[in-house]
């Protein structure tokens, strides 16, 4: 939780003074994609994602999800589907005005608003029935968008699945996420959408 803290309280000051926007290298078994996060917009959702980059937790999930024509989830589970432990759920920021538009990564969550952790997933076409105020009144909080290697994304998308212990829609070859890291940044003044 001091970690968590301390990330939000350092991405408030740099989206404060202008800084840029951190940009992630997610390294998958279908290709690389790269990532710009939204941390001026979304500053809770970046710092929490940015914790489980740091901490190595992606390095080895999968994405458990593949819906063609919606989006592709992952972040939460290895290929032997084992999900793996997370840190405390974070608040739901999707009342910070960006759309789950093509490209756009957002908080995976339950009924529960207040939910999200680990997972995310990537929207493969626009999403806008998950923007804020969805049915449930909330919405799912965007947090980023591809910059490169869409193609990849929407690749996995495409995948054959099948259903795994009860769980739709896992791919039938798991699509691993080798590593994600932090590579650059990128001008803040880039989430405009």
């Amino acid at each position: 939780m001091k970690r968590l803290l301390a990330s939000l309280f350092l991405f408030g000051w740099l989206v404060s003074a202008g800084a840029a926007n951190p940009v992630v290298e997610m390294r998958t078994s279908e290709g690389p994609v790269v990532v710009e996060l939204f941390a001026d917009k979304a500053p809770k959702s970046v710092a929490n994602f940015i914790e489980y980059v740091k901490s190595g937790h992606f390095n080895g999930t999968i994405f458990h999800r593949v819906i063609d024509g919606f989006m592709v989830q992952g972040g939460g589970f290895d290929a032997a589907m084992r999900q793996k432990p997370t840190r405390a759920p974070i608040e739901n920021e999707a009342k910070n005005g960006l759309r789950n538009e093509a490209g756009t990564l957002a908080m995976a969550r339950t009924a529960d608003p207040h939910s999200a952790s680990a997972q995310f997933f990537i929207n493969l076409v626009d999403n806008r029935f998950l923007d804020y105020p969805s049915r449930d009144g909330w919405g799912y909080a965007v947090f980023g968008k591809v910059t490169q290697g869409f193609d990849v994304v929407q690749k996995i998308g495409r995948l054959p699945t099948r259903t795994v212990n009860g769980m739709q829609n896992v791919p039938e070859q798991p699509v691993t996420i080798e590593s994600v890291r932090i590579v650059d940044a990128a001008p803040a003044k880039s989430t405009k959408q």
